[in-house]
């Protein structure tokens, strides 16, 4: 199994897509990025997702979580999913309660933003056996939790982000 998008280029993930893309909803930038799933195996039911970055426990102290999906039964999807797909389940990031006071407004794409240095963000697509049944406003945990097990192969794209001031 493997992700395209045409948003990781050479390495980078384009700049539209994060904080030096303009564009806004609160503090979160959107719209999400396009991705396409291929060679999923088979039996695969759903699947997963969990956008983050793990370069942010420098300047954070914790990975920070951008975007959560699960129940995926789509093998593709076009940029600014997140916002306008309404079939899509997603999950609590990390802008609640730092950026946010609402979480379920909290469970959208959320670009990278990085704000000390470039940052080397992983997106990760899992294919899982089942449909985890889990509801909008679900947590990393209580989806790695319902994943456990489910797993049938995973994917994963890795994109630098540079900050608004570089």
């Amino acid at each position: 199994m493997f992700i395209k998008s045409s948003a990781f280029i050479e390495g980078d993930i384009d700049d539209r897509y994060g904080g030096r893309g303009g564009v806004f909803i609160g503090p979160m930038s959107t719209p999400s990025f396009p991705f396409e799933i291929c060679e999923a195996p088979s039996g695969t039911i759903t699947f997963a997702v969990i956008f983050d970055d793990p370069d942010a426990v420098g300047p954070q102290g914790f990975v920070w979580i951008h975007w959560l999906v699960s129940g995926l039964k789509k093998t593709s999807l076009p940029e600014n999913a997140s916002r306008t797909d309404v079939e899509l389940v997603q999950g609590v990031t990390s802008w609640y309660p730092r950026r946010l006071d609402d979480q379920l407004a909290s469970c959208f794409y959320g670009g990278p933003n990085p704000p000390d240095k470039p940052h080397v963000y992983s997106f990760r697509v899992y294919a899982l056996d089942y449909d985890p049944g889990l509801k909008t406003g679900f947590t990393l945990d209580e989806l790695l939790t319902a994943i456990e097990g489910h797993c049938l192969d995973s994917a994963e794209l890795r994109g630098r982000y540079l900050p608004k001031s570089a």
